[in-house]
Order: structure tokens, then C-alpha cells, then sequence
């Protein structure tokens, strides 16, 4: 009998041990993609994109220490900032975290090249959830550091 048990708790050992990889390339390019919708749609102030790849919850926290809370009030602040801080807007997918299968921390390089020539470099932290099947931004962190 103890030789019977023996395999057996291996076996069930090893199995609760054991991690399914959650980044598989296929997940990571879908949020890749997502968050290059999200800069596309900020450069052409498409609301209808926005509206399709953000949550009704989605929350913002900009760099100037606003915050955006709902949907609404998200889409509304991104188009003012983008019209009112012009510039091309650059995010670089940096790491993608996965919590669980249908949630990662997104890290992205964010850059502002401003019209006279000076480049604004901070960080973006993306919250992605599944929704419907679909990739979406559920919270997003923009960060400015300081000189040191």
C-alpha cells in the first residue's frame, strides 16, 4: 500500500507545483496590439476606438495628478490633453506581467516629442483585463520622474 501512495502524492505534488507559462506570444501580441490601438486612437482622437478598448471602469491617473474615473471622464481627458499638450506620442511595450490568465500589468516607455524638438520621457503602467473575450485597458498610470 505505502508503494501505491508514494507515486500518487508525487504525482499530485508535482501537478499543484506545477506553473502553465500565462505569457504565451500570442497573449503578449494581443496586448502589444492593444496598447498600439490605444496610442493610435490618442493620436487621431478616435473615441470610438477608445470607447471599444477601454473598460466602462477604466481609471487614469496623468502625470499632473488628475485623475479620470469612468469611462466618460477618461475618453473627455485624453482628447483634451492631447489637444491641449500636443506632440507624437510614443508607448514601447517594456514587460508584460501576468496576474492570471485574464489580467497583466502592462510597463511602457512613454515619450512626448513636443514641437520644439524636446521630448517628454515618462512611464506608463497599463492594467489589461479580458472582456468578452477581448484584451482592454482597465487602468492606466502615467509617471514623470524626477531629475535625480
Amino acid at each position: 500500500m505505502k508503494t501505491l501512495l508514494l507515486p500518487f502524492f508525487l504525482l499530485i505534488s508535482s501537478a499543484a507545483f506545477c506553473q502553465n507559462p500565462l505569457n504565451t506570444k500570442g497573449e503578449s501580441q494581443e496586448i502589444i496590439d492593444l496598447i498600439g490601438s490605444y496610442s493610435k486612437a490618442r493620436d487621431t482622437r478616435d473615441t470610438v476606438l477608445l470607447k471599444e478598448i477601454l473598460t466602462e471602469d477604466i481609471d487614469q491617473l496623468v502625470s499632473s495628478g488628475e485623475w479620470r474615473k469612468g469611462l466618460g471622464e477618461a475618453v473627455k481627458g485624453m482628447n483634451e490633453s492631447s489637444v491641449s499638450i500636443p506632440g507624437d506620442r510614443i508607448l514601447k511595450v517594456e514587460s508584460i506581467r501576468f496576474l492570471n490568465p485574464d489580467a497583466a500589468i502592462v510597463d511602457c516607455r512613454y515619450e512626448i516629442k513636443n514641437a520644439d524638438r524636446t521630448i517628454r520621457k515618462m512611464w506608463s503602467t497599463f492594467v489589461v483585463v479580458t472582456e468578452t473575450e477581448q484584451w482592454k485597458i482597465s487602468a492606466i498610470r502615467n509617471m514623470l520622474p524626477t531629475g535625480e
